[in-house]
């Protein structure tokens, strides 16, 4: 895998490894419990999974035609600015109706955890396509952002898992 791809998903691992030993340990209640109006840990994690695997699906229809992707550039580059500043305001953002739609719903923190490992072993059989000539292709469809390549993908992966991340600690 191309050296920055891997620093990339590295993070994002470690990232989800930290947050399962925290909530392995959770009950079933725990799990799923929430506040009216707001989601569980159950829902907040099943979302993160859902966001990346429709993601990494359209990615790996993408790279079928790679070739003929063009390359991402400063206008990109400004679009993730805007990007991961929105994700770390502490604004609401409404899901994507697609992504609501396939969201499962998970009772049992094991199967969550399954299904997670699953997705992110999909996500690096998929970086590991990549070559260096490739890693700046637009590849990836953010809602707002539009096209973006699989580095700012990654990126954003980890802000949108930031973005959630105060909500999970605090039904920590």
């Amino acid at each position: 895998m191309n050296p920055r791809l891997q620093q990339l998903f590295d993070t994002l691992e470690a990232d989800r490894h930290s947050l399962l030993e925290r909530i392995l340990p959770l009950s079933s209640e725990q799990f799923k419990r929430a506040a009216p109006g707001t989601w569980s840990l159950s829902q907040i994690l099943s979302h993160l999974i859902t966001a990346e695997k429709l993601s990494r699906l359209y990615m790996n229809k993408k790279t079928l035609g790679i070739q003929e992707a063009g390359n991402t550039g400063i206008t990109e580059e400004a679009k993730m600015v805007l990007l991961i500043l929105s994700q770390r305001l502490p604004f609401k953002f409404k899901a994507p109706k697609k992504v609501v739609e396939k969201t499962p719903s998970y009772d049992e923190i094991t199967r969550l955890a399954s299904d997670w490992d699953q997705e992110r072993a999909e996500l690096k059989r998929l970086l590991e396509t990549f070559s260096d000539t490739q890693l700046k292709k637009k590849i990836y469809r953010h809602v707002r952002a539009g096209m973006l390549n699989i580095q700012q993908a990654l990126i954003f992966f980890r802000e949108h898992y930031l973005h959630h991340y105060p909500q999970i600690k605090r039904l920590l």
